[in-house]
């Protein structure tokens, strides 16, 4: 005996079919209703570091008073802007701007110096590096100090650690806008250091046209051998990094748009360590006419 079953609709049929789909795409959807930070932002994370759940303005402190003060902060940046702008480049007048051969940038001549810094070590991933800034004996310089340790943490996923490293912090104009530091009329980096004999690495972080980009930063050797000493580097001689790797493709410093500059230690000697700054500033050196100090080729020329 045949029995003839009754065939299902079309559109049940569409139905399951939708159905299908979106089981199918829900693990692709799931994700987005997930911390911005953590998806959105594909931000490169330290191994060691812990991730961070919580949306990005969790942490923020909303307040009347506290937005009001902020208005005023930055209404009086700004009409600071508009003067020095009127006066010339940087508040200086356009000859004095044109004929200046060298300049000071940062200069350590009380605790309100040391706001413009930040310091951190290996142990924001779990290390036993410990860093420390403070201000000289006279209170006319600043000494970074710690004890470095490359003892990695127990976590299974670091395998290298025992860094410190101090940077300047970005420049902000009002309203949060990005400042940037122009060097283009300067070819050398000068600083007054006093050290203890161990090699430090300098890194100045330029602006950069894309996202992927945010990690290169130029690099070169400090050596410190007593002191102090007044040290001279040419920004020629500063080779092109992304995430500590040296790229093939160099090409020179970006001078006209300087973010932020940085010391940082990383020998692979432990024990403690001292490195004291007197000032930090730039000059034109018009003996030294090098652009780069590195060779810069196409990986595929054109034939």
């Amino acid at each position: 005996m045949i029995t003839i079953t009754r065939l299902p609709s079309v559109r049940l049929l569409s139905s399951i079919h939708h159905q299908q789909q979106q089981q199918q795409l829900l693990p692709s959807i799931l994700p987005l209703a997930g911390p911005r930070r953590a998806v959105s932002q594909g931000e490169y994370r330290r191994p060691g570091q812990p991730k961070v759940d919580k949306f990005p303005w969790q942490p923020i402190n909303f307040g009347f008073s506290k937005g009001l003060d902020g208005v005023k902060k930055h209404f009086a940046l700004l009409k600071k802007e508009f003067s020095d702008r009127w006066v010339g480049p940087k508040g200086k007048p356009i000859l004095e701007h044109m004929l200046e051969q060298n300049q000071v940038l940062w200069e350590f001549r009380g605790p309100e110096s040391l706001e413009h810094w930040t310091v951190s070590s290996d142990q924001e991933i779990g290390g036993q590096s410990e860093v420390h800034l403070k201000l000289g004996r006279n209170h006319n310089t600043c000494l970074l100090y710690g004890t470095l340790s490359s003892t990695p943490p127990r976590d299974g996923e670091t395998r290298y650690s025992g860094y410190c490293t101090m940077r300047s912090k970005q420049p902000l104009a009002s309203f949060d806008r990005k400042e940037h530091y122009d060097w283009s009329s300067f070819n050398t980096l000068h600083l007054r250091v006093r050290g203890d004999g161990r090699p430090w690495m300098i890194n100045i972080a330029t602006e950069t046209y894309f996202s992927h980009q945010k990690d290169d930063i130029y690099n070169y050797f400090l050596y410190t051998r007593g002191g102090p000493y007044w040290q001279d580097i040419p920004f020629s001689k500063f080779f092109l990094t992304h995430r500590g790797r040296i790229q093939d493709d160099q090409h020179p410093l970006w001078l006209d748009k300087v973010n932020t500059i940085g010391f940082t230690l990383g020998d692979k000697a432990d024990g403690p360590f001292q490195l004291e700054i007197d000032f930090i500033g730039v000059c034109k050196d018009y003996a030294h006419t090098e652009e780069f100090a590195y060779e810069m080729y196409k990986r595929n020329p054109e034939i």
